[in-house]
């Protein structure tokens, strides 16, 4: 007993990890935020979990699995054979025709999710364990001829029914192949881009007869009898409220291998949970993060109107009370590991007020992205200079700054670095610049961001081209903040900057992510903020302004 007493003592103090995967308190110390509350009841129609990195979607998905156990099927995006479709010779043609995808993609998901459900619900693992549900099925629905032919679909898949995910969705994509290529009347290897047709096939139809060709037969590859097993699904399968399942898809932004057609899958993914939600038992959660969200292009891709998708879109957020909340909750799981049992709130492990730095909580909040990652981080690394004790003192706030804020400068470059590539650089303009500018100041700085794209470097920063372009046209007569507003709305967005205004305290993206869109907003703003976050990276100094 008293060896044990000594282990537990000998823990070290902590908050937990910076990430879910890797967070030894997460199980025992998951705060219950409302956005939790919506999306894990049932009734709940939210489906898109949207958040940055280090919001807590992953965190998330995992309670969801720990309180429906179970009941909940993982899909993992690993497991879709991602690359094999991107590498497919035919579809890469057909996308080079832009002929429209969706029909066949957006059948290719309802695939996946209908054969995750039945192997989950009965337990179909072996050819035996087919053929009895298949038998028990069969005999359930004989009365409805549709529903008894709609089983056939099942069938197709022979032998390999029961594999694995990603080995279902090659034989799929193989057969599409192969009567892609029949239609029109060519061969080649599946990993090989098709290019231009044949001189036989130009002699015979033009481009765009061939075009409409393939986009029929597109239209019509829904996977036969595929949404009749819908109603199959929902009425004889997943009838019950005991049955009642969750399928929850994460870490989509971690394996895609070909950008253009990125958009194409996610968005049919996002049509396919749509159309799933008439089965009444069951719940899909996919989360993604912000940047790749708000690159979807709703309605330029024929998938449904966008306003019913933004409908069932959920953007995590989290307000002081929230974080705090989940700092009391990993202070109490943590302390009790490490043998510290007086300790119960976060309030027991920091300082008290300082007259000059104000309310140490209030201090360090200020200084993240209100997410839960960026405070657990900051927390770390003031109990890493605490030498062991579970006791936070003004002294390690402060000196734990510097390393806290590069790392988050890292942290927003690489989670941006695909939408913005070079972002860091524009960033970096600000180093030794006013916490809280004046709009000419302001300007300065933008002004010499700007001039980044005479750099041979920053050539093809399309990004920063596009949003500049206002500036170097002699022509269009504007002035002032105007020519920037596009590169200021991306610092806005990425929470880099934050403007105050007469009568209003500094307000960041979290605050109001669509400020900037208000015709208003730039003529009320009277100074740009360069986020507490990043001063220290940044060597900027506060000043006497250290409870901004």
């Amino acid at each position: 007993m008293a060896k044990s007493a000594a282990r537990r003592q000998s823990t070290r103090f902590s908050v937990g990890g910076e990430q879910a995967e890797a967070d030894p308190l997460l199980r025992d110390s998951f705060y219950e935020t409302a956005d939790y509350l919506d999306i894990s009841s049932r009734d709940d129609q939210h489906c898109f979990i949207i958040g940055r990195t280090g919001s807590g979607k992953s965190a998330l998905i995992q309670q969801i699995e720990a309180d429906h156990s179970g009941h909940v099927i993982r899909i993992s995006p690993e497991d879709l054979s991602l690359p094999y479709i991107c590498d497919s010779g035919a579809i890469r043609s057909l996308k080079e025709r832009d002929v429209n995808l969706t029909p066949f993609f957006t059948a290719l998901w309802k695939h996946v999710f209908l054969v995750e459900i039945i192997r989950h619900r009965y337990s179909i693992n072996d050819a035996r364990a087919k053929a009895n549900f298949l038998d028990a099925l069969r005999k359930k629905i004989s009365q409805d001829p549709a529903k008894a032919a709609a089983l056939d679909y099942l069938d197709e898949f022979e032998g390999r029914f029961w594999c694995e995910t990603d080995e279902r969705i090659r034989q799929i994509t193989e057969k599409f192949e192969s009567q892609v290529k029949a239609q029109g009347g060519i061969d080649v290897p599946a990993t090989v881009k098709l290019g231009a047709e044949t001189g036989a096939i130009q002699s015979r139809e033009s481009h765009v007869e061939l075009v409409d060709r393939y986009q029929k037969f597109v239209n019509q590859t829904q996977l036969p009898r595929l949404n009749k097993m819908m109603s199959v699904l929902d009425e004889d399968i997943l009838q019950s409220q005991q049955n009642f399942t969750w399928i929850v898809i994460d870490d989509l932004d971690r394996y895609w291998v070909d950008e253009s057609l990125v958009h194409d899958l996610i968005l049919c993914l996002f049509r396919a949970v749509v159309d799933l939600k008439r089965v009444k038992n069951l719940k899909i959660l996919v989360a993604l993060r912000t940047n790749l969200f708000n690159e979807l292009d709703f309605a330029g891709r024929n998938i449904g109107q966008e306003e019913k998708f933004r409908a069932l879109t959920l953007h995590l957020g989290w307000s002081d009370h929230d974080l705090e909340g989940m700092l009391n909750e990993r202070v109490a799981v943590g302390a009790r590991r490490a043998g510290h049992t007086r300790l119960t709130k976060a309030a027991d492990v920091l300082p008290r007020n300082n007259s000059s730095r104000g309310d140490p909580m209030k201090f360090m909040l200020r200084r993240t992205l209100m997410r839960p990652r960026d405070i657990i981080s900051y927390w770390n690394k003031c109990l890493a200079l605490t030498s062991g004790s579970p006791a936070i003192t003004w002294q390690a706030i402060e000196g734990a700054q510097g390393s806290y804020s590069s790392d988050r400068l890292l942290a927003l470059r690489d989670e941006w670095k695909t939408t913005f590539p070079g972002l860091e650089e524009v960033i970096a303009k600000f180093a030794g610049a006013p916490p809280q500018m004046f709009p000419d100041k302001f300007l300065e700085i933008l002004g010499e961001a700007s001039l980044l794209m005479a750099d041979p470097e920053f050539a093809d920063r399309a990004w920063l081209r596009d949003v500049l372009a206002p500036v170097w046209d002699a022509d269009n007569g504007n002035d002032g903040i105007e020519p920037f507003k596009g590169l200021v709305s991306i610092l806005y967005n990425v929470g880099f900057i934050g403007i105050r205004t007469a009568s209003l305290k500094a307000i960041f993206s979290y605050d109001q992510p669509d400020l900037l869109r208000q015709p208003q907003a730039y003529a009320t703003t009277t100074k740009y903020i360069v986020h507490p976050t990043f001063w220290a990276a940044l060597g900027i100094d506060p000043g006497h302004n250290r409870s901004a």
